[in-house]
């Protein structure tokens, strides 16, 4: 699954929420997302000691 497969996931997933008024879970689900690249760049980067730096 490529950049885009995932981009169109995440499209889907914040149209059904939109959808369904569920728009209190978008805040929610956005920060998840966020930490979740937060994570994934974190762990082999040269960006890491920096980050660690913050918290």
């Amino acid at each position: 699954m490529g950049i885009k497969g995932r981009a169109k996931i995440l499209g889907e997933l914040f149209r059904f929420l939109w959808q369904r008024k569920l728009w209190w879970m978008i805040p929610i689900v956005a920060v998840l997302l966020l930490l979740g690249l937060l994570i994934f760049f974190t762990q082999s980067s040269a960006v890491a000691p920096f980050i660690y730096t913050l918290f």
